[in-house]
């Protein structure tokens, strides 16, 4: 038998692969279309947000504020003790007080309440009567303070300390009772605030002095 040699009849032309096909895309067509914006709804929107920042940042401006209470200056001229026939103590003294208006319209205040003390003991209080101040301005206030036989039998060896340094330390509680507005529009006020100052009896002035608000004082409506 013959064997027989199969020969390509083009050894030279690759071979070529079948053609692969495309993928399929499939496209869906929903049923319904997101949802736009009327113009002039869009403009009621914009409006309504304007006008509401312009109310927030009114009330910010025009909201009175409890004013600004502090001693500014104080002058000592005697703290005298006594023994007999118990310890007790005499201070005299004047202060100066400034009532600060940080609303942007006038302030009347009825009454001006100043309470001194010594170490949580309280030697008394002075009350001036009433003012005007002007939108953001200032009004001082000048009070004698004069306290005669203040027992303080538990202070007492702090006070003497304290002589003896030439330095004694007051706490004061200062109150400003009145309103804020113009017209017929009114705002009752009630501004406290508590100080701890320092004076020195030889230059008989006030050396120093910490003031903070008191909490838990709510205007009135």
């Amino acid at each position: 038998m013959d064997s027989r040699k199969i020969l390509d009849p083009n050894p030279l032309i690759p071979t070529l692969e079948p053609r692969r096909r495309p993928p399929n895309y499939v496209v869906l067509h929903l049923p319904f279309n997101l949802p736009t914006c009327d113009p002039p709804l869009r403009k009621k929107i914009y409006k309504t947000t304007l006008l509401l920042l312009i109310i927030a940042t009114s009330t910010f401006v025009l909201w009175p504020s409890d004013p600004d209470v502090k001693i500014v200056r104080m002058r000592t001229h005697h703290v005298r003790i006594h023994t007999r026939p118990r310890i007790s103590v005499d201070v005299s003294l004047d202060a100066t007080v400034k009532v600060k208006n940080k609303a942007v319209y006038s302030m009347d205040y009825s009454k001006l309440d100043v309470a001194i003390g010594y170490r949580g003991k309280e030697l008394g209080h002075v009350m001036s009567g009433g003012g005007h101040v002007r939108a953001k301005g200032s009004s001082y206030v000048d009070t004698k303070v004069e306290f005669t036989r203040v027992e303080v039998v538990r202070e007492l060896i702090y006070l003497v300390e304290d002589l003896a340094k030439g330095f004694i330390q007051f706490d004061t509680v200062t109150q400003v009772d009145g309103f804020f507005g113009f017209a017929f529009f009114r705002v009752p006020l009630k501004g406290k605030i508590s100080c701890e100052i320092v004076v020195s009896l030889k230059q008989q002035t006030l050396t120093s002095q910490n003031c903070y608000p008191e909490l838990g004082e709510k205007r009135d409506a």
